[in-house]
């Protein structure tokens, strides 16, 4: 196979033309999400990827509101800080007639609202006339569905496709229909209160007679329906108020963070918003989805390190991800969907192309990482919480996954876990990095399977060290001892094939043949000290190297340095910047007591949120180096919010503070904290240890951090060594 037919991406996400607007709005409710311009509209142009979606299908691929038959002007919109409603204050242009302008712009209003709610998206048009004079306003809705699928949507040819079923419009709504090859009946059913003047096919229309100072409003709800199901009609009102109260209560389980810093604030109120829009409302229960849009369904990976960064604040979620993972395991071989007994899923997709199997993603295991990292999220979810019923009931899918790394992962019997597509519909590379050309060799040539990634090795060494403390919990003393001689035997074997001592880094991969070693480097060898596989003298030296000007780039760290062959500061993973990979990476600094370095990563993301609207971070973007009086360069088609880039802040924290808390034993601890410059004091309120809550704050002083406990409820201990 030659390399151009190698690096060609299956799954590539299609950018036909540039965007119109790089700014758009997003809602997430669910297994609905809706992705549209600044007006509110929903438009076919750009990277093409606006629309409102359900189960894997843009149900709406089209929706455009005109007034005197022109689109509004902008004055400004957002979504509020809880990620919950839009809104969009709009208003008339100039409206001519002949030479003359017989309504100045900015006369009439429009306060646009919307949000999403089980199954629908609900929207509110409030008019008010600020003129002197009576108003007549032509507005109209017009409305399309293509029901393409989200991989069609990507670029995704389809041979075939279904058919469009005729609409059924009524006086007070509109019907785009599709039945699919599936033989699933997708509805868009698209009601408006009061009743518009007309509807004359996919359009409403409205003659709106406003005097001055009057008001009116109109209410649509805008409903996915698959096979005839539709949820229980809720009107705009009682939804929102059933939203809202979901969120709040949602909200409840988050402690607040607050500093000094009202940049750094900023930050954590997306992050907490953003987590719980991944969240909320999903059928698989406190399990976030990954991101908006490409990636809104369960990953494995995703979610097991979106719980792992979350651990401290709300351990809810680990309980939730661990719980799906465990129902979804895999019990048998079947090489098309990547599954062995044991394996942990990788990807779940819904829609007309996962039912048909045109994707293999349907129930999908090709990932090489998400096993072990499930282990080592058991781990360390025991250890924040002390449930000893939840490791009990997991206990077998915890033994069938280590039996997967033994039986399964180990290819070749070498002692490191390694992967080899099966067939050529899945993905080839089977690590975080999947891009296909992301593993490679320092000449450029990629490398060949089977491959043996520097990181899953950390992962897999860190999840026997976990299996064995459970193992030891639960009275098996002979599996914990078994356990921990492998990890053992597997730390030693690492440093001797991993290490490259002239690149001051750990190698980013193995091929298949062994002695070729993958002499590059990447921020993969940062995951070594997060999972502390790495000696601590190699530790020292990869943390000084992932900070050097190759990787660091001022706004965070490279996932390849820039002397690399295949660097390449505007691809997905040979030169990007991804928050997740930096909240790692600080982690094991943490881990290793560099927390002065998890404080240089921590300010390098608040300065990329700070520029960022919303002050959200994306999933990655661009790894160019940092210049004066710029922001950073944004990738394209990056997923905007994702679940593990809006979770990094919270990891960052953890890692500056040396936070660890021990469930079993009520006990927060905090190993000799640090706070980087620009966040002088800080305080986190409301953290729950079992039944008991402490609000802490804490003070950056010349060469410590003040830890305080300003009030405890129940009985819990604060420790904080300096």
């Amino acid at each position: 196979m030659d390399e151009a037919t190698v690096t060609q991406q299956q799954y590539y996400i299609a950018t036909k033309s540039a965007p119109t607007d790089d700014r758009s709005r997003v809602l997430k409710y669910g297994a609905m999400f809706a992705v549209f311009d600044r007006l509110g509209d929903i438009r076919p142009q750009g990277l093409g990827e606006q629309g409102i979606y359900y189960e894997g299908t843009r149900y709406l691929s089209e929706m455009s509101l005109r007034l005197w038959n022109e689109r509004p002007l902008l004055l400004s919109s957002t979504i509020e800080s809880n990620y919950f409603l839009f809104a969009a204050d709009l208003a008339n242009l100039d409206v001519s007639r002949g030479e003359s302008v017989v309504i100045h712009r900015g006369t009439l209003h429009l306060l646009r609202s919307r949000f999403l709610w089980r199954g629908a998206a609900y929207e509110e048009l409030e008019f008010m006339n600020y003129g002197m004079e009576p108003l007549r306003v032509p507005m109209s809705i017009y409305f399309a569905a293509d029901f393409a699928d989200i991989f069609e949507v990507r670029g995704t040819l389809r041979e075939r496709r279904g058919r469009p079923v005729d609409e059924e419009n009524d006086k007070n709504g509109i019907s785009l229909a599709y039945e699919g090859l599936d033989d699933v009946l997708r509805r868009m059913r698209i009601n408006c209160s009061p009743d518009p003047d007309r509807i004359t096919g996919p359009e409403m229309q409205f003659d709106l007679e406003l005097k001055p100072k009057q008001s009116r409003s109109f209410q649509l709800r805008m409903e996915c329906q698959s096979n005839g199901a539709a949820e229980h009609s809720v009107s705009y009102p009682q939804a929102r108020s059933h939203a809202y109260s979901e969120m709040n209560l949602a909200a409840e389980s988050f402690p607040q963070i607050h500093s000094s810093n009202s940049r750094f604030n900023d930050w954590m109120n997306r992050s907490f918003a953003d987590v719980q829009m991944m969240t909320i409302g999903n059928r698989e229960c406190n399990y976030p989805y990954a991101g908006v849009p490409w990636f809104s369904t369960v990953f494995g990976r995703d979610g097991i390190i979106t719980a792992l960064q979350t651990l401290w604040i709300d351990p809810a979620i680990a309980k939730g991800v661990l719980e799906f993972l465990a129902e979804t395991q895999a019990t048998a071989v079947d090489e098309s969907r990547e599954a062995e007994p044991g394996k942990i899923l990788h990807e779940l997709r819904h829609g007309e192309m996962a039912n048909l199997g045109e994707i293999p993603f349907a129930r999908y295991y090709g990932s090489v990482d998400a096993t072990p990292l499930f282990v080592m999220l058991a781990g360390d979810y025991y250890e924040r919480t002390g449930d000893k019923a939840l490791i009990k009931h997991l206990w077998p899918n915890i033994q069938a996954a280590v039996r997967w790394m033994d039986d399964y992962g180990d290819l070749d019997g070498d002692g490191f876990i390694e992967y080899e597509p099966h067939g050529n519909r899945g993905l080839i590379q089977q690590g975080w990095k999947d891009s296909n050309d992301s593993v490679f060799h320092a000449d450029g040539s990629l490398a060949d399977p089977p491959i043996a990634l520097c990181e899953v090795q950390g992962y897999v060494y860190a999840a026997k060290i976990a299996a064995a403390r459970l193992a030891n919990e639960l009275g098996d003393h002979e599996s914990c001892k078994r356990l921990e001689s492998q990890a053992a035997a597997l730390r030693d074997k690492f440093e001797e094939a991993f290490w490259c001592e002239d690149l001051g880094v750990y190698a980013l991969a193995l091929d298949g043949y062994k002695k070729n070693v993958c002499r590059v480097r990447t921020s993969n060898a940062g995951h070594t000290l997060f999972t502390g596989i790495a000696t601590p003298e190699h530790a020292q030296r990869t943390a000084r190297s992932l900070l050097e000007p190759d990787l660091f780039t001022g706004w965070g760290i490279r996932t390849l340095g820039s002397a690399e062959a295949r660097y390449n500061p505007l691809s997905y993973h040979n030169g990007s910047v991804w928050p997740h990979d930096n909240s790692l990476i600080a982690r094991g600094f943490g881990r290793y007591g560099l927390r002065n370095l998890a404080g240089k990563v921590m300010l390098a993301l608040l300065d990329v949120s700070s520029v960022m609207e919303l002050h959200r971070l994306p999933e990655l973007f661009c790894g160019l180096e940092r210049r004066r009086g710029e922001g950073p360069t944004l990738y394209p088609v990056a997923c905007s919010p994702q679940a593990w880039a809006a979770a990094a802040a919270f990891m960052l924290i953890e890692s500056c503070l040396g936070l660890k808390i021990q469930g079993a034993h009520n006990r927060v601890i905090f190993e000799r904290p640090c706070l980087p410059e620009g966040i002088p004091q800080l305080s986190i309120r409301g953290l729950r240890v079992g039944q008991a809550s402490v609000d802490l704050f804490f003070e950056r002083q010349a060469n410590n951090v003040r830890v305080q406990v300003l009030e405890k409820k129940g009985e819990v201990d604060v420790v904080a060594t300096l």
